[in-house]
């Protein structure tokens, strides 16, 4: 039977993350599983865990006043949901809702936090992977936007 810490090993987020942090990470961790349609968190609501995907899909969603959700950007397998356990005030930014039958890696927070502290090269590796998630949703928001309004270059030509 593999253990939390052989299974985060293998994740794609943790991928080179050096063994005796893979130990301190294991620590704040369990397993979560998630079904169809079910909300893993919504916007604004306290954010104190991230989650390593490791089978099924998630939704990346934002609220719209007009429309139903919109989904900003859809994440599997080998891919990390929640950022926002590291920003104080610590609150959700976007929605995030099962899409299928979802297994992951819920990391705690507030554990996690503590330990960054204690340890700053832990914290700076998790702060630069995660940097990329943050560069990403800001990406996949930016093409939802550009799809929903179009390109206002165009639109004011006519």
């Amino acid at each position: 039977m593999e253990t939390l810490e052989t299974i985060m090993a293998k994740h794609d987020f943790l991928s080179r993350m050096k063994k005796p942090h893979l130990k301190i990470l294991s620590g704040c961790a369990s397993n979560v599983v998630f079904k169809p349609d079910q909300y893993i968190f919504h916007e604004g609501e306290r954010a104190d865990r991230f989650y390593l995907i490791r089978a099924g899909k998630v939704a990346i969603e934002i609220r719209s006043p007009e429309k139903d959700s919109i989904t900003i950007d859809t994440v599997g397998q080998g891919e990390v949901i929640g950022w926002s356990w590291l920003v104080p005030p610590y609150r959700w930014h976007f929605d995030a809702r099962a899409v299928e039958l979802t297994r992951a890696i819920a990391l705690d927070g507030r554990c996690l936090r503590t330990k960054c502290e204690r340890d700053h090269d832990l914290g700076y590796e998790l702060l630069k992977r995660f940097t990329n998630v943050v560069v990403q949703r800001l990406s996949a928001t930016r093409l939802q936007l550009l799809d929903l309004y179009g390109n206002p270059l165009k639109r004011s030509k006519k």
